[in-house]
This record gives C-alpha cells, structure tokens and sequence, in this order.
C-alpha cells in the first residue's frame, strides 16, 4: 500500500519539476531526500515494535499529549487529501495525451470518480485492485529502465541512431546547470514524491505480528524507493538534454518520443494513467483511516466515523468525494497551472508530519515500556539532527517568494487546527 502511494505523480510527473530546477544533478537531491526517509521510517518502525496496533498519530499522542496527535492527525489528512486531488489532476493531463480537446478538469473529474467506486469496495477487493495496480507501475519502472539502459549506450537502437551514452551529463551546463542551491530548491517536490512513505504506520493497526514485521519491511522499502526514483531520473536525463524536457506530459514519455519508439509511448502513457490512479486510490485510503480513526476518538465530526457492512468508512470517502469535486473546480479555473501550484502543498505538510515522528521518537525513547526490537542507530544525534534538517528545510520554504500562496495556504490550515485544538481541548479540561 505504501509503494502504491509513494510511487506516482511525483517520479512521472514532478519529475519535471525537479530535472527543471537542478539537471542531473537533481539526482543527489532524490538521494539526500532517501537519506530523512530512512530516518523517519526507522523511527516508525521502532515505534510501532515497542507500541504494536498504533499507528503514527498514537506515537505522537503518546509523545506530546492530545492537542498535537489532533493537529498531526488532521494535518496528514489535508495531505492525502491534497495528494489525491493532484494525483487525479495528472490522470486528467495523462490522459490529454490521447485527448487533447477534453478539458483537464473533466478528465480530472472522471478520474476522481473511478476511484471512489474503487474505495467504495469492500477492503479485500480494494486491496486486491491496489496490489495490481501498484504492481504495475513497478514492473513499468523495472523496463523503462532496462530500456532505458540498452538505448543510453547503444545496445538497443534509437531514432539517431547514436547513442548518447554519459554526454547529457556533462553538456549543457554541466551535471549542476543552475548551481548546488538548485539540489536545495528541488527538495520540496521531492518530499512530496516521498510523501505516502509513512503510510505504513497508518496500516500498521491492520497488520499481524507489526512489531516483527516492519523492521524487515523498511529495510526492503527504503532501498526499492531509492532505486525507483533515482534509476529512471539517471536514465531521462542520459536521454534527453535536461533543458528539453518539457513540463506539460511526462518525462517518461518524452524521452520514449524523442527515441522514435512512439508507439512504447502511447503503452507507457496508459501504465502512467494507472500508475497515478493508483497513488491516487492509496491517497483517499490514508485520508479515510485517518479522519475515521478521529472521529471513533471524538476528533472528527461523527459522520466521518459511520462504515458500510463491509467495513468501508462511506462517512470519510464522501468528505473526500467533495474534495476531489472542489479539485476539479480548481482545475477548471487554474487549468494547466493546478499542478504547479499545488506541488507544494503536500511537500511542506509532509515536512511537517515527518518532523513530528522523529521528535516522538526522540522523547519515547527514555520511557520505553519494553525494549524495542528495533532500534535506529545514533540516537539521539541521527535522528535529531533528521528533525533539524527538516524544521530547517520547512522554514526555507515558508520565507521562499515562489511558494508564496501554496505554503500560505498551508500555513493557514496549520494555525486554524492549532486555534481549533486549543478550544476543543480546552473544553474537555474543564
């Protein structure tokens, strides 16, 4: 599930973004960003080996009290939230690809609608309908990359005929075009392709033996996500001149076009639709256990807590139907520029949600009712200093002019919860 979530818009999208901003270069920035992902998911996993069937919220309720576990808890909704409606918005421009004339915000509404009826399922068919739909995208990065490789150095032949083998690495402003602070101001987008990492401590109430397991999973996860991110962007920039690959359609795809295999572009556009559907289908299912979860602790209006027989909480994916409704109105009066500015949205929320489970894990630690069967290494120097990266890069956006309204409007969520947290639990104190 958390693959599914972790793998979308932000490599088959926002790689754009990123390759824009800082060339090959943005490689390293994919790699530092794995570095705090290995942090954060190491501190879930030794959270969740010394408090089994919570799930991140918990660990910082058990941390830091009710009012910040109601902030963290609402926060990382609006993310999945705000991920969801990006991640059908690419659908809608993956999908112009073939249908140019449609507008993106029908596209996008049409998207939005295939996967709430998936939601709407019950969660053995919903988990099956993800685990191929996840499946596919992997197994789609797996040959984008071995062909991506036999064609960077001539071993499978492209529309030139040459093969560009190391030289778009170094042409064309060097391997840093735009200069080291460019590896900084890719980071944002690459903490939203992160973003979905710790899905895992959301499922971790529906998983058996979690404590034993997640050690293992982690150290699987982090490796595979590195690889899937870092391998493709290797690949495009090898193929194609960094300050050519254009914003609008994936840079998968170009790269399939500008090599004459047009005909692989259009099967790889298709797996791209499925493969942020799928982000999308992981989004909606984060945001409706979560807000469920709330509202069975009286964090959240009733309404979002009420299942069908089957088990699916119809209370939250009907907030997040409304949502994706509002998306789409978005689109249709911002059109293409909608990814660009809600880009930032997730990444600096996610920033946020990270940073609070590494100062959880930071003042548990001490108090540990049993021995974790799972420690991260360094404490508490590793994982202070992940937290202080983290506040760092999150403040660095906050005072960047480009990021003006998309953090704004995060700002503005963070200090209506902090207000909102401050009357409820003032009035159940007295």
């Amino acid at each position: 599930m958390a693959m599914g979530g972790v793998i979308g818009t932000g490599i088959f999208k926002g790689s754009a973004e990123t390759i824009a901003l800082a060339g090959p270069g943005v490689v390293l920035t994919y790699l530092f960003g794995g570095i705090l992902l290995l942090v954060v998911m190491g501190a879930i996993a030794e959270l969740a080996s010394v408090y089994p069937n919570r799930n991140m919220k918990d660990f910082v309720r058990q941390a830091f009290g009710p009012r910040p576990a109601f902030i963290v808890g609402w926060l990382y909704a609006f993310l999945m939230l705000s991920v969801c409606v990006i991640e059908v918005t690419a659908a809608g421009s993956f999908l112009q690809y073939w249908m140019p004339g449609v507008p993106l915000w029908v596209l996008s509404l049409a998207s939005a609608a295939l996967i709430l009826g998936i939601n709407r399922m019950s969660v053995e068919t919903f988990g099956e309908t993800e685990f191929w739909l996840a499946g596919i995208k992997i197994a789609m990065i797996v040959v984008f990359v071995i062909l991506g490789a036999g064609l960077l150095f001539g071993l499978i032949p492209g529309a030139s005929g040459d093969a560009p083998g190391l030289t778009n690495y170094t042409s064309h402003g060097g391997f840093l075009p735009n200069g080291w602070l460019s590896v900084f101001s890719a980071l944002l987008v690459v903490m939203f392709s992160y973003g979905g990492s710790e899905l895992i401590g959301l499922t971790l109430t529906e998983a058996k033996d979690a404590e034993k397991v997640m050690p293992r999973v982690v150290k699987s996860f982090i490796l595979r996500v590195v690889l899937f991110y870092t391998l493709p962007i290797l690949i495009i920039c090898g193929l194609i001149p960094w300050n050519q690959i254009a914003g609008q359609s994936s840079p998968f795809v170009q790269v399939l076009e500008a090599t004459g295999l047009s005909g692989a572009a259009h099967i790889i556009n298709f797996i791209l639709v499925t493969a942020v559907l799928s982000a999308a289908n992981s989004s909606i299912y984060g945001a409706t256990r979560m807000l469920h979860s709330m509202a069975a602790a009286g964090e959240a209006p009733k309404a979002l807590g009420t299942t069908t027989a089957t088990g699916v909480p119809v209370g939250s994916l009907r907030l997040c139907a409304f949502v994706l409704v509002i998306g789409a109105v978005i689109a249709f009066v911002a059109g293409d520029n909608l990814f660009s500015i809600l880009l930032a949205v997730p990444g600096f929320v996610v920033l946020i949600v990270w940073l609070s489970i590494c100062l959880a894990q930071i003042k548990l630690r001490p108090h540990y009712p049993k021995q974790p069967t799972f420690r991260i290494w360094g404490y508490p120097y590793i994982t202070g200093i992940t937290a202080l990266l983290l506040a760092v890069i999150a403040a660095g956006f906050v005072i960047d002019p480009q990021n003006r309204l998309s953090i704004g409007v995060c700002v503005g969520v963070l200090i209506l919860l902090i207000v909102w947290s401050v009357a409820k639990f003032k009035k159940t104190e007295e």
